[in-house]
């Protein structure tokens, strides 16, 4: 054979058997083409956003791409290449080593720069292909602190703007939806940051939250209008502002600008705080008190 593996993409099959290719069926035939002109034993062709397909004279088989945000698509295909050496090296098959390949493209695409993947990103990716539905994939959003400083350099170097807020969030009501609508709107990616439990006992007594944080942060990282949440145990955000330093500060509630607390921060980096006025008549205290609400109900 003339190689075991070749990887081109959907420009370099039509390039080389001169055809052009706007469909599966096209893209196939063209595949099986070059199969037999270059004696290749398989062929795995990256199409972008839509996967990959897998060619031998046997058979095609397509490999859907994840979705993700792209920020950056240089070094996808180097990515590919890689995990298709490193997945049949390992002993697995050609199909095994590009649904890897894909995975692990699937994460590079979603960093600015040449960027490369490491092994506890594509485990985790591996991990959650395998048990997560499509529904739960926005737990992608919920980050450490170490994460979000990386996504938030990156969107730095896109020249994108970030918000901050924080709070409790235990039983998600209109009003907050309304900070968080007006949160996003000053912003271009929305961070929040939500208390543990063990912070909002010490603040609300034992009896709270009536929802533990990692539902808490779920229902939040589902929401279109936030980017990204991080689960903090400190008392008081601050921590936080100064690992991230947000543009823009934005808090909810009878504050002025000067009692904000990290407003000191924010104002030092140049940034902007920003308080919003709540909508009145939903408190998630009120609830619980006149509906008799108890953890674990």
């Amino acid at each position: 054979a003339g190689a075991t593996l070749v990887k081109p993409n959907r420009k370099e099959i039509s390039e080389a058997v001169g055809e052009a290719i706007n469909t599966d069926e096209e893209f196939i035939t063209a595949g099986k083409k070059l199969l037999q002109l270059g004696k290749f034993d398989y062929l795995v062709a990256t199409r972008g956003k839509d996967g990959l397909t897998v060619l031998d004279k046997d058979s095609a088989k397509h490999v859907t791409a994840q979705q993700r945000e792209v920020w950056d698509v240089s070094g996808a295909g180097d990515t590919v290449i890689a995990l298709l050496a490193l997945g049949i090296a390992a002993g697995g098959s050609v199909l095994d080593a590009a649904q890897l390949a894909n995975i692990a493209a699937g994460i590079v695409v979603g960093k600015v720069g040449t960027a490369t993947v490491t092994a506890a990103e594509l485990s985790h990716a591996v991990d959650a292909t395998d048990e997560e539905t499509e529904a739960q994939s926005h737990l992608q959003n919920i980050m450490t602190v170490e994460q979000a400083v990386e996504q938030v350099a990156r969107w730095r170097r896109l020249g994108l703007k970030i918000g901050f807020t924080n709070g409790v969030f235990d039983l998600l009501h209109p009003g907050h939806l309304s900070s968080l609508r007006q949160a996003h709107a000053t912003c271009d990616k929305l961070i929040v940051g939500v208390n543990s439990d063990d912070s909002v006992r010490r603040a609300k007594g034992p009896d709270r939250p009536i929802q533990d944080e990692q539902h808490r942060a779920a229902v939040l990282a589902s929401l279109e209008r936030v980017d990204l949440v991080i689960i903090f145990n400190d008392d008081t955000p601050i921590p936080l502002l100064q690992a991230l330093l947000p543009d823009v500060l934005i808090k909810g509630g009878d504050y002025t600008v000067d009692t904000v607390v990290g407003a000191d921060i924010i104002h030092a980096n140049g940034g902007q705080v920003v308080v919003t006025p709540t909508l009145q008549g939903f408190s998630t205290t009120n609830i619980v008190t006149t509906r008799g609400i108890k953890k674990g109900n």
